[in-house]
């Protein structure tokens, strides 16, 4: 039997995940799409004529044909929704992050540890080719021994972008640039280098935009393998450009830029080992292939039919919020802060 999908959110974010949807049937069937928004509803039905777009979310969660949901609201109803989910045995796809704060995400990862349900979140990024080859030069030792990491988001938003009702804010989306854009790359540091032990930070909102919260922070990280590193992130570098971890061992150096990897040794010899394309970086932030997405739900899909844990879990979505959490708490207190586990 097909798995049967609900989603739940029909903003911006739902293409690439209704896409791949689409794709991987007959695997999966996408039982129904609701949103609180007729607007909404009505631009996605006539994007995607083929998916019923239902107005009754509360009849959709407790139908016993659909198994899994794709929760793609806002942060700020995330755990509401997944308390029903989990209540109604429904497993749960979410887009990043969990929620606005770490205390919020540990709590939606115990619901669902209690109900007995697959929780998974949308780091799509770790799951590029060039990550998965980055990963393996890695375990392999490849770099040498490490030396540093620089993390740079040096993304642009125009003040429209902001302008949308709640975006940007603490109650809607629980804050800026980091939980909202660099949290991706933040992830993808972590997954790939391990936890940050201790940072110290600077954030604030520059004058290009019109905000609550920041669209600019830098920190110095101390990861809890001795790593040293830096995080520059930003959406006020107009007109945008690609996201790069920069990794520098004693044997070479591997960039991670635009979902392109590259490696660089001492003697200046470059070899281009997986080539770019195109990230959202700029104004038109949703420019980017949905490969990735497919591949996130479709190791979902491998979870459930296997009775595991999938790839991207929702317990390893909680380190990048503590580190995000630290960083903005260091830039309020003019101090190093360590880094909740």
């Amino acid at each position: 039997m097909p798995h049967r999908a609900l989603v739940i959110g029909l903003g911006a974010a739902v293409a690439p995940h209704v896409v791949s949807l689409l794709e991987l049937a007959p695997r999966v069937e996408i039982a129904a799409a609701w949103s609180r928004s007729p607007a909404r509803r009505a631009a996605f039905a006539a994007r995607f004529p083929q998916v019923r777009v239902s107005e009754d979310v509360h009849a959709l969660i407790e139908d016993p044909s659909i198994d899994l949901a794709l929760l793609l609201t806002p942060p700020d109803a995330r755990e509401g929704f997944v308390h029903r989910l989990a209540a109604a045995r429904k497993h749960v796809l979410c887009e990043k992050p969990l929620e606005r704060t770490s205390s919020a995400a540990e709590r939606i990862v115990r619901i669902c540890d209690s109900a007995g349900v697959r929780l998974a979140v949308m780091f799509q990024m770790r799951m590029r080719p060039a990550t998965r080859r980055l990963r393996r030069l890695l375990d392999e030792g490849a770099l040498g021994r490490l030396g540093f990491v620089e993390i740079r988001v040096p993304w642009w938003r125009p003040q429209r972008y902001y302008d949308e009702p709640g975006r940007g804010t603490l109650l809607r989306d629980g804050g800026g640039v980091l939980i909202t854009q660099a949290i991706h790359t933040l992830d993808l540091a972590l997954h790939l280098l391990g936890p940050v032990r201790e940072v110290a930070a600077v954030a604030g909102t520059t004058p290009l935009h019109e905000m609550e919260t920041e669209d600019f922070a830098a920190a110095g990280l101390v990861f809890e393998s001795g790593l040293l590193g830096s995080l520059f992130a930003t959406t006020a570098c107009f007109p945008g450009a690609p996201e790069r971890i920069e990794i520098v061992g004693s044997e070479a150096a591997a960039v991670l830029e635009g979902g392109g990897l590259s490696l660089r040794r001492p003697d200046g010899g470059v070899e281009e080992l997986v080539p770019p394309e195109p990230t959202g970086a700029g104004a038109a932030f949703m420019d980017f292939p949905h490969d990735a997405h497919r591949a996130v739900i479709e190791d979902f899909l491998d979870a459930l039919d296997q009775g595991r844990e999938p790839a991207n879990s929702g317990r390893s979505a909680l380190p990048v919020q503590h580190l995000i959490e630290a960083v903005l708490r260091s830039a309020r207190s003019g101090r190093r802060e360590r880094v909740a586990s």
